[in-house]
């Protein structure tokens, strides 16, 4: 499977907000829809990212998304990620506190193995809580925070989840 990865590095002022930041993502949305045109047939995967910068260098916001097309009967999925969302009560775009990681599902015959991006921490710094069906991640060390539920195919007991990690990437392995 092919991979194209862009990544736009677009520091906002920081008087205005972040809403000039989320403006250059939402305009390069229609982008990325005529280049789902051109990748439907193929199978391929596009990413994209942008860091919104608050004064200095210091990382106030990221936003991203991967956008996975399959072939055949596999339905396109656009799966986001990052800190940035918008508040349901003004509508304006807001920086949380808690990142979402970028993660990989795959669903093998005797387990289903999760792969998520939380760069920063540690095994010792991840927690798994596993209900029926639902699989929560979270993982904080020193401002690095991370949290995202993921519902898998099956339920899964916690005593038969495996997790490693190494240089950021998170592997957990559910055994069925």
């Amino acid at each position: 499977m092919a991979k194209e990865t862009r990544r736009k590095d677009k520091p906002a002022d920081a008087g205005s907000g972040f809403d000039a930041g989320l403006g250059g993502i939402l305009k390069g949305l229609a982008g990325l829809v005529e280049k789902l045109g051109e990748i439907a047939e193929s199978g391929q995967e596009v990413s994209d990212t942008t860091e919104i910068h608050g004064e200095g260098k210091e990382v106030k916001g990221i936003y991203g998304f991967t956008v996975k097309v399959g072939l055949g009967n596999e339905k396109t999925r656009v799966e986001p990620f990052g800190n940035i969302r918008r508040d349901s009560k003004t509508g304006r775009s807001v920086v949380q506190e808690i990142r979402e990681p970028v993660v990989d599902i795959f669903e093998e015959d005797d387990y289903t193995l999760v792969i998520a991006e939380m760069p920063g921490v540690t095994a010792d710094d991840i927690q798994i809580e596993a209900k029926d069906d639902l699989l929560t991640i979270y993982a904080e060390r020193g401002d690095k925070k991370y949290r995202k539920e993921i519902l898998l195919p099956g339920s899964v007991s916690k005593e038969k989840i495996a997790v490693s990690c190494n240089n950021g990437i998170t592997e957990i392995k559910c055994v069925k």
